[in-house]
Formats: C-alpha cells, sequence, structure tokens
C-alpha cells in the first residue's frame, strides 16, 4: 500500500536504515540533516537507538518494560492545533528525518509502513515527534539555531495508555498538549543527570510524583464531574476505587449491587439514574490534565487519601470524606491539624465578637495551636490574623477554587496565611463559590479541628452549621457567651443553654477542653484578694465588731465579737498595726484615712 502525503509535511519518502542499524559506506554525511531515531518495540526487551550524521555514533538504551501502547506522556499533536502551546522556538521535525519502527504507521501520512514480512502492517497510528522513554512528560522538539542535529527529550519510566487522559478522561491524546517542562535554547536538550522537580506537579507530601497516576487523574475527573460533598460518588468510589467508579460512569451503568447497598444505607432509593446522567453530562468538558496543570501553575498541590500530607481525621466523615483536596501554602496540613482548633462566627461581626476572635485566635497561637476558620468576613478574618500574630501556622477552607479570592478584599490575607500555614479546597480550579459550596465546606472545617468554638453567630448563622457537624463527629464543641440584648449571640447562647457546648471566655480553657487531660488545664478564676482575706477568725470577727464612725469600747467590741477582753484587745492592737482601725477619744473604730495595709506585713497576724 502506497503511503499518502499528509497535508501538513512534504510529499518526500521516509528515509530508513538498513537492518543492522548503520549507514550505507557509498552516502556521505550531510551536515544540514536532522538526526535519525529508530525504535524497535515487541514482546523482548526494547532498545532505543539514537544516530546522529552530523555526529557519528549511536546511543542505545534498553527497557525492561512489558510491550505495550503508545506511553501517555508521548502524544502526537497535530500542526494546525499546536499553535495554542508550543512557543516560536519549537519545531516539529520533517516525516523524512525520522524513520518510523517496522511494521508502525506514520502520524504524518497514516498509511501503515511495510513489516519484516513486506506486509503492511494494520496498526494505529503513532506519533512521528522524536521523543524517547525514560521519566518526564514529552516535549516538542526545539532545534537550536545553527544546530543541524535535532534535540530530542526523554522521559524517565513509561506509563501504560490506560493510565492517559484519554483512558481517564474521556480525552482524546490529540487534542491534549504536552505539559512537561520545555527548556531553554541555551539549555539544550534535558540530561539523566538532571534534578526530578522537572517531572510533574506537586502531589502528596509535597513531592512530585507521577504526572499520569491513573488514580489521582481518576479523582480529578470525579471531582470535576461530582459536587463537593456527593455521598452517592463517595460511595462509589469507597467501594470500587476512582478508576473502577470513573468506567462505571462512562459506561453509564453502576455496578450490581451497588444500588441496592446505597438504599440501604440511606434508608430511601436515590436519584441514581439522573445523578448519573448529571455526571456523564460533565464528563464531556472534564479535562484533568489541564485542572493539574492550572493548580501547578497557581502553587497548588493535590493530596487524596494514602498520600503522607493527607489529615486521616478526615476518615471520621465517612461517605462524606472528600475524594482529594487543593493546597496552597508552606505548612504540612496532616502536621498543623493535630493540634487545631476551629474558630467561627458571625460574617457581620461586631467589634466585641472582632475582639474576642482575635483575642482567641493569639492565645491558641502562642500556645501552639492551629487556628482553622474559612477566611471569610467578620469572625474568620480576625481570627486568622490573631494566629498570624501569635507567629502559628493557621488554616483556611474555602468553598471555591485556589485561584479564585473569594472574598477579594482578602487576597493580602491570603497570602499571608500562605506563607505561614495553608489554603485548603476540595473544590477544582476555577469553581466559583455558592451557598451550599459554602455548607458543605463546613463539614471539613469541623473534621481537620480537634474542637470547634463559636464565638459570636445569629440564629440562622452558617457558624451554627459548623457546630452541627462537630457535633456529628463527636467533636468538642464551645461558645462564648455575648451580650443578651445582641442578636449575632443568641445562637452560641442557643446552644450554651441546650448543653450542646461548653461556655468558654479564653483561649486557656479551649484548650482545656480540646488538650490531653490533667495537662492543659487553665488557671482557677479568682476575684480579688482583699487585704482583710489574711485574717484568722476571732480577727475577722473583732475588726467587723468595730463601728465605722462613732467610736467604741473594749468591753462593747468583745461582747460583739464574741471573745474574751484579753483575745479582744490582742485582735484589736494587730489591726490597729496593720491599718484596718484606729483609737479615738471616744474608743476604736475603723481608720478613715490612709487604707489599711495589707495583713502580709504583719506575718505574726495572719
Amino acid at each position: 500500500m502506497d503511503a499518502t502525503p499528509s497535508p501538513h509535511t512534504a510529499p518526500s519518502a521516509p528515509a530508513t536504515l538498513p537492518a543492522d542499524g548503520t549507514a550505507p559506506a557509498d552516502s556521505a554525511p550531510a551536515p544540514a540533516e536532522p538526526r535519525t531515531v529508530t525504535t524497535e518495540s515487541g514482546a523482548e526487551p526494547r532498545a532505543v537507538c539514537i544516530e546522529s550524521r552530523a555526529e557519528p555514533r549511536t546511543v542505545c538504551t534498553e527497557s525492561r518494560a512489558e510491550p505495550r501502547t503508545a506511553p501517555a506522556e508521548i502524544r502526537t499533536v497535530p500542526a494546525e492545533r499546536s499553535a495554542g502551546f508550543e512557543d516560536p522556538g519549537m519545531v516539529r521535525p520533517d516525516p523524512a528525518e525520522v524513520s518510523p519502527r517496522p511494521g508502525a504507521a506514520s502520524a504524518d501520512f497514516g498509511a501503515a509502513l511495510p513489516g519484516p514480512d513486506g506486509v503492511p502492517a494494520q496498526t494505529p497510528p503513532s506519533s512521528g515527534v522524536c521523543s524517547i522513554t525514560s521519566a518526564r512528560p514529552a516535549s516538542p522538539v526545539r532545534r537550536e539555531p545553527g544546530d543541524p542535529s535535532v534535540s530530542c527529550t526523554k522521559t524517565v519510566g513509561a506509563v501504560d495508555a490506560v493510565s492517559g487522559p484519554a483512558a481517564l478522561g474521556g480525552l482524546p491524546e490529540e487534542a491534549v498538549p504536552s505539559r512537561g517542562g520545555t527548556q531553554d535554547a541555551a539549555d539544550g536538550p534535558f540530561s539523566e543527570d538532571e534534578p526530578q522537580e522537572r517531572a510533574g506537579p506537586l502531589v502528596g507530601h509535597g513531592v512530585r510524583g507521577p504526572r499520569w497516576d491513573g488514580g489521582r487523574l481518576a479523582r480529578v475527573t470525579l471531582m470535576r464531574i461530582a459536587d463537593a460533598g456527593d455521598a452517592v460518588m463517595a460511595a462509589l468510589v469507597a467501594a470500587y476505587g476512582p478508576e473502577a467508579a470513573l468506567e462505571q460512569v462512562r459506561g453509564g451503568r453502576f455496578a450490581p449491587g451497588f444500588v441496592d447497598d446505597v438504599t440501604s444505607r440511606s434508608g430511601r432509593p436515590p436519584d441514581l439514574e439522573r445523578r448519573l446522567q448529571a455526571w456523564r453530562t460533565r464528563l464531556l468538558s472534564a479535562d484533568p490534565v489541564a485542572d493539574l496543570a492550572l493548580g501547578e501553575r497557581s502553587g497548588a498541590r493535590l493530596i487524596a487519601p494514602g498520600d503522607l500530607e493527607w489529615p486521616t481525621q478526615l476518615d471520621d466523615l465517612g461517605p462524606e470524606r472528600p475524594l482529594a483536596l487543593w493546597v496552597q501554602g508552606n505548612a504540612d496540613l496532616r502536621f498543623s491539624c493535630l493540634r487545631s482548633v476551629a474558630v467561627v462566627g458571625s460574617r457581620a461581626a461586631t467589634p466585641y465578637g472582632m475582639h474576642v476572635a482575635a483575642e482567641m485566635g493569639a492565645g491558641l497561637a502562642e500556645a501552639g495551636w492551629t487556628v482553622v476558620s474559612g477566611g471569610a468576613y467578620g469572625v474568620d478574618a480576625a481570627a486568622h490574623r490573631g494566629a498570624l500574630a501569635g507567629s502559628a501556622p493557621t488554616i483556611a477552607v474555602l468553598a471555591c477554587g485556589l485561584d479564585i479570592a473569594y472574598p477579594a478584599a482578602h487576597v493580602g490575607l491570603f497570602a499571608a496565611i500562605r506563607d505561614r500555614g495553608a489554603v485548603v479546597s476540595e473544590c477544582p480550579p476555577g469553581v466559583r463559590p455558592t451557598r451550599p459550596r459554602f455548607l458543605v465546606r463546613n463539614r471539613v472545617i469541623a473534621a481537620l479541628s480537634r474542637g470547634t468554638l463559636v464565638v459570636e453567630a445569629a440564629l440562622r448563622s452558617g457558624a451554627l452549621n459548623t457546630a452541627a457537624h462537630a457535633g456529628t463527629l463527636l467533636r468538642r464543641l464551645a461558645a462564648v457567651p455575648g451580650p443578651v440584648t445582641s442578636e449575632n449571640s443568641a445562637g452560641c447562647h442557643r446552644l450554651i443553654r441546650r448543653g450542646e457546648a461548653v461556655c468558654v471566655t479564653s483561649a486557656r480553657e479551649m484548650i482545656e477542653l480540646v488538650g490531653a487531660m490533667g495537662e492543659d488545664l487553665a488557671p482557677e478564676p479568682r476575684g480579688p484578694v482583699l487585704p482583710r482575706d489574711a485574717l484568722d477568725g476571732d480577727t475577722r470577727a473583732v475588726l467587723e465588731a468595730v463601728p465605722a464612725r462613732a467610736g467604741t469600747g473594749l468591753a462593747t467590741i468583745a461582747l460583739d465579737a464574741g471573745v474574751d477582753l484579753t483575745t479582744a484587745l490582742t485582735c484589736l492592737g494587730a489591726l490597729a498595726a496593720a491599718g484596718h482601725v484606729e483609737r479615738s477619744e471616744h474608743g476604736w473604730r475603723l481608720r478613715r484615712t490612709g487604707g489599711a495595709r495589707s495583713p502580709s506585713d504583719f506575718p505574726a497576724y495572719r
């Protein structure tokens, strides 16, 4: 079968090498011709060889990977669709400059080349881009000015095609641009000694992992098609795993027994067909690769259950556990939430509520506790600022994508939180906040923390929704009382009156509630110490018998105090020395001027 020329390339025959891989003896090396690549694949361990006619040497690498389809990292991008992501320095090699492996089809010509037996092989089109598999995604070829050779990038470790975006996100591979790192013109091709931080997006514990990880891509896709906190989707993932759950959604059919299982859990049959159709509709526009790339550009990392940074206390949410979390910031989320308290309250907070929230945040931070809140106006913002003033990490859980600053007035606050703490969301990039997302977000705030403190909340405040989640999760719940005439404190008063929350008035009391038993005890509140508090019983009785203005005699004082004359005289002498009483021409009376001295000045009469 004759090869049909592609409309994007010159109709020249592809240049091939003899079977032994050496150049003919009578062919003179052409310095302007690019490097030729030959790739062999089969059941045996494959070898990749590069021969450069500008530099007569051959480099071969071997891979013991099993035979597979084209790796997901190596993708063909048609010329008419490449202008959107290639820079002017990136060029595509001519098909004549690349000799495909025997039996493979040229992506640019579309016709199968003859195999070893001379029969055209019926194989799907493969990429004509010069790429060699070894741990990075492939990137288009860059030709140096004046350099006749073609530089080829390498990727370390091939990934099965089932892990690629076409298998998981329902996207054609030719429509997905390569999002691997590109090198500057002065850098030349990547080398195997380059650091691995150029390998892929941030995942897990701040370590760059495989870009085409199947489970992670599936979770990103499911987070895009299902609403946050969707219990049915969470149950589907918990039962079958993210990849199998995505396959069921794509196939439009749940596994046998899943409907009965969900019905038995909820007590009523949910409208699964309607929900499945909504998921499939959203699946048409889902692009997990673009979500990961957008998150990476915004400095976000994706953590999922099983990652080192995943807070295990989120597992207490059960079916409502987030599929994954997007995180921005320098703090380790799991470590920061080990000793954390959620401080929530009204957006329309009073000056009293703002002051108390800031004091609570600063007090918790100074004691080494992390403040978790929602980053909203009012109490949330005051608690975050108080924690930052206490030089401790603070966590803000948002109800929108991390690439959206909401509220916009808190851009500076979020930057300070990312510098010392973390900003968290389960919404994919680009998702805008809505009222239902705020209510669903509150369960994450309650689950991340050991306890929840409601500073100021009206009867219909969203902070009471967070308090309800804390009670469901058996977390400690506390509330700060306010003026009985304040509508903004009515919700706190109701929690205290019903016994659902403990009344706290300081950060130390909150730490005692959520801290270690017997260790994080708050000091017992006491009133002011008066000078007469240190007097013994007889002396205090004699002092009470002394009149304030008119003087009285010793016998009268002894009779009123119930003591003998000797004891009364001894006590009056001690009281006079301490400055409590004085003697006038009319008898004994309380001292009018100067004030009494502290009894601690006279230890003999304590």
